[in-house]
C-alpha cells in the first residue's frame, strides 16, 4: 500500500497519531479482554493439544478417504521433459475418467493417450504408484503408524489458517511407496488443504531413480470434504548420466457423488414372474 502523500498540516498528523494510538489500545484491551495474543494471532497448541490434533485429521482423512470412493471424476496428467529456455522436449499426456460400471465398481477409463515422445526419462511403475496415492496424499489413522509427524507451527494456505507438519515414513517396505514432505492442515475443519514434497520408497528397482518434487492443492467440494484438484512440480531429477529438468502438471475436476439406487416395497404381492436369483442393479445418476 503506497503512503500518504506529504504536505498536511502538523496539526493534523498529530490528531490523526493520537487517534491510531487510541485505536491501537482499544484494540489490544479487546484482545486481552478476549484472551488473546495482542498480535493477534491464535495461540500455539500444546504438546497434548497437538497429539489431539493429529489424532482428529487423522480421522477426518479416513472418512474423507472413504467418501471418495463414492465419487467419479476428471484426471489429466502431463508430464514434459524441458530443453533450452523451458520448452517441451518430450512428453507423456494421459487423461481418464474415474467412473463406476452398471453393477457399481469403481474403475479407470482412459479417455486420451497421444505417443509418448519422453526420450531421457522412464515413465515405471514407481510413478504410477505415485500418480495414484503419494501425489493426492492422504494421511488416515491406519495410516499414522507408518509416519513421524512433527509440529511446526500456524501458517495460513489461501487465508485458510492451518497446522503445519512435517511428514516422513518411520520405516519403509521395499515395494511400497510413500510420502515425505510437509502437509498443510485446516484448524477448523481437520484436513489436508496442501502438501509438499516427493514419493520415496526403497529397494533395487528404485535405487537409480529419481521422484520430483511437487505440491497438491486441494478444494471443499459438496462443502464438506477437501478434494485434491491440482499437483504442479517444476524441478529437475539428478541422474547418473546427467540432470534433466522436468514439469508436471496433474489436475482433478468435475467432482460428482455416485449414488446406487434401490427400492423396497413392503406389503405389495410379490411378482413371481420374476427370477428369484434377480438383483438390483446400482444405476449411475
Amino acid at each position: 500500500m503506497n503512503r500518504n502523500r506529504m504536505g498536511a498540516a502538523i496539526i493534523y498528523r498529530r490528531e490523526a497519531q493520537s487517534m491510531r494510538v487510541a485505536i491501537t489500545a482499544i484494540m489490544l484491551l479487546c484482545a486481552l479482554a478476549a484472551g488473546q495474543p495482542a498480535s493477534g494471532q491464535a495461540k500455539e497448541p500444546s504438546e497434548a493439544d497437538i497429539q489431539n490434533i493429529i489424532q482428529k485429521f487423522a480421522a477426518k482423512e479416513a472418512e474423507f478417504a472413504r467418501a471418495r470412493e463414492n465419487y467419479t471424476y476428471h484426471q489429466r496428467y502431463r508430464f514434459d521433459e524441458l530443453g533450452p529456455g523451458g520448452r517441451s522436449a518430450g512428453k507423456l499426456e494421459m487423461e481418464a475418467d474415474i467412473v463406476f460400471t452398471t453393477e457399481g465398481k469403481r474403475t479407470e477409463r482412459i479417455t486420451y493417450a497421444p505417443m509418448n515422445t519422453l526420450q531421457r526419462v522412464q515413465f515405471t511403475a514407481e510413478d504410477e504408484q505415485d500418480i495414484r496415492n503419494v501425489q493426492p496424499f492422504v494421511l488416515t489413522t491406519k495410516e499414522l503408524p507408518n509416519y513421524d509427524i512433527r509440529y511446526l507451527g500456524r501458517e495460513n494456505v489461501d487465508e485458510i489458517s492451518c497446522y503445519n507438519f512435517a511428514v516422513k515414513p518411520r520405516k519403509m517396505v521395499e515395494g511400497q511407496r510413500y510420502f515425505a514432505g510437509l502437509i498443510w492442515v485446516d484448524d477448523r475443519d481437520f484436513q489436508i488443504v496442501k502438501t509438499y514434497g516427493r514419493g520415496v520408497g526403497i529397494g533395487k528397482k528404485v535405487a537409480s531413480q529419481r521422484f520430483p518434487k511437487f505440491e497438491t492443492y486441494r478444494e471443499q467440494i459438496d462443502g464438506k470434504y477437501w478434494f485434491p484438484t491440482y499437483t504442479v512440480s517444476n524441478d529437475t531429477l539428478n541422474f547418473e548420466n546427467g540432470p534433466v529438468p522436468i514439469k508436471m502438471v496433474i489436475t482433478y475436476k468435475d467432482y460428482k457423488q455416485f449414488k446406487a439406487e434401490s427400492t423396497i416395497t413392503f406389503g405389495d404381492e410379490v411378482d413371481q414372474t420374476k427370477k428369484k436369483d434377480d438383483k438390483p442393479v446400482p444405476k449411475k445418476q
